[in-house]
């Protein structure tokens, strides 16, 4: 059997693994000591432990109550057995009797071995706890070291001993990942379970577009900019809202970087994901116009006991501020916290709205221009669009190019000339609307 400079070699090797300090670490061989005295001795033993590193000693002394009658075994001892010992024992005297660590047995080295292991993983859950309970939000990295049932096990990188998932419902479900491979997510939550912190990652929650644009932009690192709002559906579209603490430092400019390389990195990353950067404003019907970008919006009427807007668009706007299957108004309602009602110009006058609201269009205004009419797109194309439902521009703005490859007949170079004349069509100066990506 090991003998105590075996067991203090060994221990000092957990002590790097685990990293716990030497002070933490004798503790617990103390306590687990003690407990293997416990399971051989009984439950009530007092003993001192004295650990010697550098000589590599362990020094284990039992300490029994010298009495007349013995009420106790595992702390008290006869004066009659104690003066066989030592003539001068009195009743009331300690007596003080070494034990060699060889005789503690197999059982007892166990005892002291599972204590040891048990304080070590408490320290671990406690630590672990303490490092992520304020760190909801932060961007993590890892390596998926598994997949169970459609979760992804990841290995941090910076805290292995934690640990982490990212469950099917957090995830991209565009994005498909193997074993090994390096991942990033944001973390959601630490929840409590009986084997210790678990760490719920997200790549699907808004959470992880603003971590990202946190490490993307100097900006929102230093506190000068900051994300106000966050709306997103996941693998498809995400709404930000941005303000800046500086006068002097344009928080939209900030966040889409010269060239857009700001803003780029972060549509990389969640592959291909539209967003929409747009400023905040404390006035909810202000914000709702922004927030209703890329559609320029006429006019705006709030209720706040209801928490409702209403808002009135050109009728060659209400198809991009509806969006497609009713994306973009769904995002800026969850943008914003308002429920926003959506009204073409025809439809609110009919409703009984005043008249003038409505400056007559610019020449140059954009028509809702069929099809068959633009210039470019091929007779058979027109035809794959309008059997998916789509016959004119309005009916194709929101589209974006994953959209287009799923239409039977849509070959990847096509979809790249859609989609460029669709950007030429609709290039124009950006407006208080923001920017987009």
């Amino acid at each position: 059997m090991a003998g105590s400079a075996d067991i203090l070699m060994a221990l000092r090797e957990l002590s790097n693994l685990k990293q716990i300090t030497r002070e933490e670490l004798h503790g617990l061989l103390q306590d687990g000591i003690h407990a293997a005295l416990a399971k051989k001795h009984g439950a009530n033993v007092q003993a001192e432990v004295e650990i010697d590193e550098a000589r590599g000693e362990i020094r284990i002394v039992l300490l029994k109550t010298v009495v007349e009658d013995v009420t106790d075994e595992s702390r008290e001892v006869t004066v009659e057995e104690a003066r066989f010992m030592d003539p001068e024992f009195q009743v009331g005297d300690v007596m003080e009797i070494p034990v060699d660590f060889m005789e503690f047995g197999r059982t007892a080295v166990q005892a002291a071995k599972q204590r040891i292991i048990q304080r070590v993983r408490e320290g671990e859950r406690t630590r672990i706890r303490d490092e992520f309970a304020g760190r909801v939000g932060d961007l993590l990295s890892g390596e998926v070291q598994q997949i169970e049932r459609g979760k992804l096990v990841v290995m941090l990188n910076k805290f292995r001993e934690a640990e982490a998932i990212i469950p099917y419902r957090e995830q991209n479900h565009r994005e498909h990942y193997h074993q090994g491979e390096p991942v990033r997510a944001v973390l959601k939550r630490v929840e409590d379970t009986p084997k210790g912190p678990r760490l719920i990652l997200s790549r699907s929650d808004a959470l992880f577009v603003q971590a990202l644009f946190k490490l993307e932009v100097p900006e929102i690192q230093q506190g000068i900019v900051e994300i106000k709002a966050a709306a997103r559906e996941v693998g498809s579209r995400t709404k930000i809202a941005v303000t800046s603490r500086d006068d002097a430092v344009d928080p939209v400019g900030a966040c889409v970087g010269l060239k857009g390389a700001r803003v780029q990195a972060v549509v990389n990353e969640l592959g291909g994901e539209r967003i929409d950067i747009v400023p905040w404003s404390p006035d909810p019907e202000r914000f709702a116009k922004l927030a209703l970008a890329p559609a320029r919006v006429a006019r705006v009427f709030s209720d706040a006991a209801s928490r409702t807007i209403q808002a009135v668009v050109d009728e060659d706007q209400l198809s991009l501020a509806i969006g497609r299957n009713g994306q973009n108004v769904r995002l800026a309602s969850e943008l914003t916290g308002w429920k926003i009602d959506l009204y073409s110009s025809r439809e609110w006058l009919e409703k009984g709205g005043e008249a003038p609201l409505f400056a007559p269009l610019p020449e140059d205004a954009e028509a809702d221009v069929p099809l068959n009419e633009i210039e470019g797109l091929e007779t058979a194309t027109v035809a794959v669009l309008a059997e998916a439902g789509y016959r004119t521009l309005n009916d194709i703005l929101d589209l974006d190019r994953d959209d287009l490859l799923r239409l039977p007949g849509i070959a990847p170079e096509e979809a790249d000339r859609i989609m460029a004349i669709i950007d030429e069509l609709t290039t124009e100066d950006d407006g208080e609307g923001g920017r987009g990506a």
